[in-house]
């Protein structure tokens, strides 16, 4: 049995390791974000991986098309993946799954594992 804070330590390590292994939500969707997010505009997003979509919207680059994946992405979906500005994202993937530290999955996570081929996680409603 483990005691204290010791559990919680443990089960985070292995939830981020779900997300760092994963990557699908990042080839899955489209990922559009108000122009005040870019460094340009006072926010982090890098400029140069921001495409206009409408007047006061952008979307990450590589997102749009038939075959989503954010050119930030980097390593194999499923295996290892990282993003490339993950301290510098947008508000949609902060926001994306806010307790998959803690092991619960929004059911859009599953909805990308599947156009992906892999298996589900424990869903939250």
């Amino acid at each position: 049995m483990i005691f204290g804070n010791a559990f919680v330590i443990e089960e985070v390590s292995v939830m981020v390791s779900e997300c760092m292994r994963c990557g699908a939500c990042c080839a899955a969707f489209r990922v559009s974000f108000h122009e005040s997010e870019l460094e340009s505009e006072g926010g982090c997003v890098p400029d140069g991986l921001a495409v206009p979509e409408t007047s006061s919207t952008y979307r990450l680059r590589g997102t749009d098309h038939a075959r989503p994946r954010c050119v930030a992405l980097q390593g194999v979906i499923g295996q290892a993946v990282s993003c490339g500005i993950y301290q510098e994202r947008p508000s949609p993937c902060r926001e994306f799954a806010p307790l998959a530290d803690v092991g619960y999955f929004p059911e859009a996570c599953n909805r990308a594992r599947a156009c992906h081929g892999l298996t589900a996680l424990l869903v939250v409603d």
